[in-house]
C-alpha cells in the first residue's frame, strides 16, 4: 500500500477543525514534502519524523514521500501532526496495519528518540473527536487533560513504538479514566478582611449576579484583597463552565488537571497593551479577557492602562465575546469574565483623607478621571467607595462572614436566577429586564426620580434594575421594591464623581 490516510486536529480560535493527514509514497528520487498551508514549525516535522523512525528501528522509505493535511486552505502550525505523519510513513509503506487508523485521531510531537511530547490545545481537540465519534492517542502529558472531556476514550502513549504497538495488536493501550480532582479549599478567605462593611456588600451582590464592580479608595484599604477573594464567594462551576475554562486554558498549554473545576482569576499588569487583553498574534491566541472566562478579570490601578486599552474592552463586557481578525485569520473567542476593577481617588491616593495630605489640584484630579470614559464606566454595574480603616477598625479582633458563609447565600440567589431566566441577572437584555427586573409602584417612582436627579444614561437605567433584581434574590423577595431599588442606586452614586 502506498497510500495512508489518518486524522488530527487542528487549532482555530476555540474550534479544533479536522485534519485528514493523507501520506503517499511513489517512485522516483528521494524527498520528503509536506503541502497544505503547514507553518514552519509543521514543515520541520521531516526531520523529527526520519530521526524518530530510524530511532525506532523502522525503515525510512528512500522514496517521494507526499503528505498533504488537507483541507489546504486551513493553516496548520506546532508540532503535534509529527505523529500521525511518522504512522502514515509507517502505513503506507507497510511497516504497520492500516486497517484500524480509521478508528483514532493522532496528535503528539515527537522527540528524535522516538518518544512523545505533549502539546497545547489537547482537551479542546478532544472535545471535538468525541462528537465524530473517534478514539484520541495522545502523549500521556496530554492524556488526563484530554480524558476530562465526557464519554472521551483517550490512549495515552509515551513513545511511537507504544503506539505502532497498539496498532499492531501486540500490546494495547489501556483507556485513561476521567479523574475531576477535589478543588482545593485554600482560597483567600473573606473573613480576613477587617471592616469594610460596605465594600463586602457590595462584593456579595457582584457575586451572586455576576456584575461588574470598580472600587476607589486610598492606596492601603483591601481592594486588592477584597478583589482576590471573590473567587471564594462565587458559585460553583457547572460542567459546561468548567470544560469551556479548561479548553481555553488548554489553548495556551498553561491547563492543569488539578484545576479543573477553579474559577480563574487574572490580573494583568497596567502596562499590558490591547493585544495582551483582547487576544491576538499572527495565529490568533486568546488574551486575558478569554483566559479569565467563567471567572474574574482584575484591573488594579485602572486609570494607569492606556485609555485605548481600557476602549477595547467595552464591546467584549456587553457582547461575552471577542472576535479577532487578521489578514488571513480570523478567529472567536468567549469572554464571559466578571470585570473588578480598582483604582485611586486622584494621582497621590489620598484625596478627601482626613490627615489632609492630599496637595493634588482638581484640574489634576479630573484629568486623572478622566482617562476613564463615560461609556466604560457605564458597563461596570456596581460603582463603590473602599474608605481608610479606623485605628478601632484596624486593631479589631473581630472578623466577618466567611467565604462559605457567603458562598451560601450567593449561590442560593444564583439558583432563583437560573431557575427564573437560565442566567445571571448581569447577561440580561433589554426585553429580559422589561420581563424579569420590573419594580414594584414604589420603586418605579424613587428610580424615576433617579433617573431625573443623577441624568442617568439609559444603559445605567438597566443595569439599576439588573442590580435591584439580584439585590432582592438575595432576599429571597420575588418582586423588587423600592428599597432594593435604592441601594442599587447608591452602589452607583459614583458615577457622578469618577467623571461618567
Amino acid at each position: 500500500m502506498s497510500l495512508a490516510v489518518l486524522y488530527s486536529r487542528g487549532l482555530a480560535g476555540m474550534d479544533a477543525p479536522l485534519v485528514t493527514v493523507e501520506v503517499h509514497l511513489a517512485n522516483g528520487l528521494p524527498s520528503f514534502t509536506i503541502v497544505g498551508l503547514a507553518e514552519a514549525e509543521v514543515k520541520e516535522a521531516k526531520d523529527r519524523v526520519r530521526a524518530a523512525l530510524q530511532t525506532a528501528r523502522y525503515e525510512f522509505p528512500m522514496r517521494r514521500i507526499t503528505v498533504n493535511l488537507a483541507p489546504a486552505d486551513l493553516p496548520k502550525e506546532s508540532g503535534r501532526f509529527d505523529l500521525p505523519i511518522a504512522l502514515g510513513i509507517l502505513a503506507a509503506s507497510g511497516q504497520i496495519p492500516a486497517a484500524a487508523l480509521a478508528e483514532y485521531e493522532f496528535a503528539g510531537e515527537l522527540a528524535l528518540t522516538g518518544e512523545l511530547r505533549p502539546f497545547r490545545g489537547a482537551l479542546a481537540m478532544a472535545w471535538r473527536a468525541v462528537r465524530d465519534g473517534r478514539a484520541f492517542i495522545l502523549p500521556q502529558d496530554n492524556a488526563a487533560e484530554a480524558a476530562l472531556v465526557q464519554e472521551a476514550r483517550v490512549y495515552a502513549a509515551g513513545s511511537l513504538l507504544q503506539v505502532c504497538a497498539h496498532l499492531a495488536g501486540a500490546e494495547k493501550l489501556a483507556l485513561t479514566p476521567r479523574v475531576l480532582l477535589v478543588p482545593p479549599a485554600e482560597l483567600p478567605d473573606l473573613a480576613d478582611v477587617k471592616g469594610q462593611t460596605h465594600a463586602r456588600r457590595a462584593l456579595e451582590i457582584a457575586a451572586a449576579g455576576r456584575h461588574n464592580l470598580l472600587m476607589v479608595g486610598p492606596p492601603g484599604t483591601g481592594k486588592s484583597m477584597l478583589a482576590s477573594r471573590l473567587p471564594g464567594i462565587l458559585p460553583p462551576m457547572n460542567e459546561d463552565e468548567a470544560l469551556q475554562s479548561a479548553a481555553i486554558q488548554s489553548l495556551t498549554g498553561s491547563f492543569q488537571p488539578a484545576q479543573w473545576g477553579i474559577r480563574v482569576f487574572r490580573q494583568p499588569h497596567h502596562t499590558a497593551s490591547s493585544v495582551a487583553l483582547v487576544g491576538g498574534g499572527s495565529v490568533p491566541r486568546p488574551g486575558e479577557i478569554s483566559l479569565a472566562h467563567c471567572g474574574v478579570l482584575f484591573l488594579d490601578e485602572l486609570p494607569e492602562f492606556d485609555r485605548k486599552v481600557l476602549e477595547v474592552l467595552r464591546e467584549p463586557l456587553e457582547s461575552g465575546r471577542i472576535c479577532i481578525s487578521r489578514a488571513a485569520r480570523q478567529a472567536e473567542f468567549p469572554a464571559q469574565f466578571q470585570l473588578i476593577a480598582a483604582m485611586n481617588p486622584c494621582p497621590c491616593g489620598y484625596l478627601g483623607d482626613p490627615s489632609g495630605r492630599c496637595r493634588c489640584t482638581p484640574d489634576q484630579v479630573s484629568r486623572y478621571r478622566g482617562k476613564l470614559s463615560g461609556p466604560f464606566l457605564d458597563r461596570i454595574d456596581l460603582q463603590i467607595e473602599v474608605p481608610s480603616l479606623s485605628h478601632h477598625e484596624l486593631l479589631s479582633a473581630a472578623t466577618g462572614e466567611s467565604s462559605r458563609q457567603v458562598q451560601h447565600r450567593v449561590a442560593r440567589a444564583y439558583a432563583l436566577q437560573l431557575q427564573r431566566q437560565g442566567k445571571a441577572n448581569a447577561l440580561l437584555g433589554s426585553r429580559e429586564i422589561d420581563q424579569w427586573c420590573a419594580p414594584d409602584a414604589e420603586g418605579e417612582q424613587l428610580l424615576k426620580l433617579a433617573i431625573t436627579r443623577l441624568n442617568l444614561s439609559a444603559r445605567a437605567y438597566h443595569r439599576i434594575l439588573k442590580v435591584a433584581r439580584t439585590i432582592a434574590d438575595l432576599a429571597a423577595s420575588s418582586r423588587i421594591s423600592s428599597q432594593h431599588i435604592a441601594e442599587a442606586v447608591q452602589l452607583r452614586k459614583l458615577e457622578r464623581s469618577a467623571g461618567a
